[in-house]
């Protein structure tokens, strides 16, 4: 009988170094959004890579960071909670971070014995990050630099968006796959449900289409998914903290929140390949990303 390998390979890293990227490009399908804003991620986002012979369980995490209020304390405990249950961990970084950026979480990191693998994304932006320096000098600097943070790792430049480095990441994943049983059916693609990704897609809109605070002070909820042969009915809430927030949201004479929608139900119709008959409200929830209660509503982890 052939022998099956499965495990759980959980990435993280900082804020903003391609995590989701990386992951969308690893799973095959966009389940990660990925925008050039900091903190898109807000949850633990799983993506399931099947074959015969093998079951990758890959998990994306919120980008590091120090809490400022409550909702930011739970995307840190999604982030540490896959240091606990990983069978293989990537540490993502870029070609501009500081290696020695967030201590706290990268000394979390040596301590593990698993196997780590640290990767360098971004790589194809060297050139023109330090004009005048040799890429592959500046490389091999970045790559010394954090072989003496993270001495057990094994150590991969890649360019996520580019699929640079990816199909050798993933030859070098299931080389180290323990054998087990696959952990989830072999048709499933993700841990999540599909209210979970029209919220993500909804939020993903209003990440590209608003400035400042506005994307950040925003939840979205589907109250209302349902689905025949053809098509899907959605109804939608974005709760925001602020009456003003509000007001921006759905801009003068409703003409920002319809570009939500209708970008929002062309996205969700690639996703989805049926059409989507899409409704979007937005509502005053005061102060929810530092309220218990809320967060809980909203589904985010409060440990």
């Amino acid at each position: 009988m052939n022998s099956h390998k499965a495990g759980f390979v959980n990435i993280v890293g900082n804020p903003n170094v391609g995590k989701s990227t990386l992951m969308n490009q690893l799973v095959g399908e966009r389940i990660s959004i990925a925008t050039f804003k900091a903190q898109t991620t807000r949850h633990r986002i799983m993506g399931i890579v099947n074959t015969p012979e093998m079951q990758i369980v890959f998990s994306d995490t919120p980008g590091v960071l120090k809490p400022n209020y409550k909702l930011q304390e739970s995307m840190l405990a999604f982030s540490e909670s896959a240091l606990t249950d990983a069978d293989i961990l990537l540490y993502v970084t870029d070609v501009v971070e500081n290696p020695e950026k967030n201590m706290d979480f990268l000394e979390k990191v040596q301590k593990m014995t698993i196997p780590v693998i640290l990767l360098i994304n971004k790589i194809d932006e060297l050139q023109k990050q330090f004009s005048g320096g040799r890429p592959d000098a500046l490389l091999g600097d970045l790559v010394s630099r954090w072989h003496t943070l993270l001495p057990n790792a094994e150590i991969l430049p890649i360019s996520a968006k580019n699929k640079f480095g990816t199909d050798m990441l993933l030859r070098r994943i299931e080389e180290l796959l323990p054998e087990s049983p696959a952990f989830f059916d072999k048709d499933q693609l993700t841990d999540k449900p599909a209210r979970f990704f029209v919220s993500e897609i909804i939020r993903e809109k209003i990440l590209l289409y608003y400035d400042k605070e506005i994307p950040y002070s925003v939840e979205v909820v589907v109250e209302r998914f349902k689905e025949d042969e053809q098509k899907i009915h959605i109804n939608a809430v974005i709760y925001v903290e602020r009456e003003s927030q509000k007001g921006i949201i759905i801009g003068h004479q409703g003409v920002a929140l319809k570009k939500v929608a209708t970008e929002a139900r062309k996205t969700l119709e690639k996703f989805f390949d049926k059409h989507i008959y899409l409704e979007i409200f937005v509502k005053v929830d005061k102060d929810w990303r530092s309220s218990e209660r809320e967060l809980g509503n909203f589904g985010y982890r409060l440990e």
